[in-house]
């Protein structure tokens, strides 16, 4: 398997070495790179207590996975490790399993479930959240994944 992958990265780098050459002596670029990636190999893992944040760069957009156990809660254990008491990042999703909650300051609980895609504004007065039940939360980040978690 690792002799296959190594192959396919020789390949892609010969792809992109022709394509530039082309794109040199023509004054075209043609883009017939198809780039697959998965999130069993992220970029970046950004982990916490009873979580986790995997980041995939693809074709200039960032997009995060969170997995988030049971009892994780953002303002103890995320927050903490960036100064905050309140996630201020803005945040497009979409809810993959579990139940998790988007708390927001004036005190309105929004319950995040599969297959619900969410906006939440940036802050601040920014919001908390917490996983809701006993099974695992996990859901894709579309927009706000490079600032999510990080110091």
């Amino acid at each position: 398997m690792l002799v296959q992958r190594e192959d396919c990265k020789i390949k892609l780098l010969v792809m992109i070495l022709v394509f530039s050459v082309i794109r040199l002596a023509t004054g075209l670029f043609v883009c017939l790179i198809l780039i697959l990636k998965r999130f069993e190999e992220p970029d970046e893992v950004r982990t916490f207590e009873k979580g986790k944040f995997e980041i995939v760069h693809i074709g200039g957009t960032t997009i995060g996975r969170a997995t988030y156990e049971p009892g994780w809660k953002w303002s103890l254990h995320v927050g903490p490790s960036i100064g905050a008491s309140r996630c201020n990042v803005e945040h497009v999703g979409m809810v993959l399993s579990g139940c998790a909650t988007a708390a927001m300051e004036d005190g309105i609980v929004h319950e995040l479930r599969a297959g619900t895609l969410f906006y939440i504004p940036p802050g601040p007065p920014g919001h908390d959240s917490w996983v809701v039940g006993e099974a695992p939360y996990v859901s894709l980040h579309f927009l706000g994944a490079d600032d999510y978690a990080n110091k």
